[in-house]
């Protein structure tokens, strides 16, 4: 075997990684990054980058079919073999591995392919390599889509996120299991490129980590947009003939063309060496403090850490952890307005506590709302102006602790709610601003009101 000593071993280089990674080189430190697969993580090639671009299109298809209504128009009908190629040059010129790789070399950091185990604090061994950080390990490997437990769906060619985005051949028919994020996302945009789509979700509202209020407004969008969506409904089995899919539930069969698996993603922390660092290799998350700290020498950042599978988070922590190791002062691990979006349209984004989570928390619970489609911009819109406003506030303190915003740009709308929460701006100062006229954002002076 043979030993390396360096500064820091960063393990993983998913988003956060990455960012963690580079600030350090740059710093000075010698670094060396360890990683199995791309180096950039799931964001730039399978999740927010790919999948988003292919859901831009979808909208813009969306919103060209509104045309017909607004001003008489024929209806639009989609080239997929066009988009396919035009997403496909598109991410290839703007985001490789290799671009990710020569930032970081350029900033000094090594890279290691392979993978990573930990074998002690500060250790990680890499085949016959084993790296030794001085200052310490930035843990960072992230999730992977989730493998369901369902009978004859290991020996199916069924998709995750990782397959679709890479499709060339738009399938006439789509089931798609599950109903959160990453299922809603791409079941909408793959039924306005044309697929007959079905979602099939076990629990009993699409988005559940959501208002029920969002969800049901989605689901009504959906419904009207020819989505079929089941709900409380199991699969037992899946089996593929060659060229389509047999899903049995307990309600009956559903065939596809194709299938998505889209129920959640596993942390990628079984065989990795917890236990040679005391942490339990058992674990659903490793626990760090403010400063994203795990154990000694160790950071973990990103998925593992238990506070929402976003990339936003992982480069959040992972500036953290940056300055912890540099013994740099600044801010802490703050999660009470962590943000988050469904780019499904209309557009979901939501901060902080849900109505449900604050009552569970013991808070003197006040909520507010607003109609968007009933706003003066609303009514201006018109076609695909769906969507709501709720607000979520601490009356005893007067100030919000969690925002929903669906409609157009609902994600941007978020910002204004976001900082609201973040920095607990008291509601009667929030009811005080000027809101421009006719903005969506106005609808918030609306939900505050209505509180007050």
């Amino acid at each position: 075997m043979t030993r390396h000593e360096v500064d820091v071993v960063v393990l993983g280089l998913g988003p956060g990684g990455e960012y963690a990674a580079q600030k350090l080189a740059e710093a000075g430190l010698q670094v060396v990054g360890v990683e199995r697969d791309l180096v950039g993580g799931e964001c730039p090639f399978y999740g927010c980058i790919p999948s988003k671009m292919m859901i831009r299109a979808a909208d813009a298809l969306g919103e060209a079919r509104r045309v017909d209504a607004l001003a008489g128009h024929a209806e639009v009908t989609p080239d997929w073999g066009a988009v396919a190629t035009r997403l496909d040059k598109q991410a290839t010129n703007h985001w490789s591995d290799d671009s990710h790789v020569e930032r970081l070399e350029a900033a000094g950091v090594g890279i290691v392919r392979g993978e990573g185990r930990l074998t002690g604090p500060g250790t990680v061994r890499v085949g016959d390599d084993e790296y030794v950080g001085a200052r310490g390990v930035v843990l960072n490997v992230g999730t992977s889509p989730a493998v369901l437990p369902i009978d004859g769906l290991a020996e199916t060619p069924y998709w995750t996120n990782r397959e679709i985005v890479k499709a060339t051949e738009l399938p006439a028919s789509l089931a798609v299991i599950g109903g959160g994020t990453i299922g809603c996302e791409l079941a909408q945009a793959f039924s306005r490129f044309g697929s007959e789509v079905t979602v099939l979700e076990a629990g009993d509202r699409l988005l559940a980590l959501e208002e029920p209020e969002t969800s049901e407004l989605v689901g009504t969008v959906f419904r009207e947009e020819g989505i079929r969506v089941e709900l409380g409904l199991k699969v037992e089995r899946v089996d593929h003939d060659g060229g389509r899919f047999s899903l049995a539930t307990d309600r009956g069969t559903v065939e596809a063309d194709q299938l998505l698996v889209a129920a959640g993603r596993s942390l990628n922390l079984p065989g990795i060496g917890l236990d040679t660092v005391g942490l339990d290799p058992r674990a659903s998350a490793v626990d760090t403090d403010e400063r994203m700290r795990a154990g000694d020498r160790l950071w973990a950042i990103g998925d593992i850490t238990g506070h929402g599978a976003f990339t936003h988070v992982s480069m959040y922590q992972g500036e953290i952890a940056a300055r912890d190791v540099l013994s740099q002062p600044g801010f802490t691990a703050d999660y009470r307005a962590v943000t988050r979006v469904t780019f499904t349209d209309p557009e979901v984004g939501a901060v902080g506590m849900t109505e449900r989570q604050a009552r569970d928390a013991g808070l003197d619970v006040r909520v507010g709302h607003a109609d968007l489609a009933e706003s003066s911009r609303g009514w201006i819109h018109q076609q695909g102006a769906a969507g709501l406003l709720k607000l979520v506030a601490d009356a005893e303190r007067g100030v919000l602790v969690g925002a929903t915003s669906v409609g157009p740009s609902g994600g941007e709308v978020l910002g204004l709610l976001a900082l609201a929460v973040h920095a607990e701006v008291p509601l009667e100062r929030v009811a005080s601003m000027h809101f421009a006229y006719p903005t969506f954002h106005r609808a918030v002076d609306v939900a505050v009101t209505s509180i007050l």
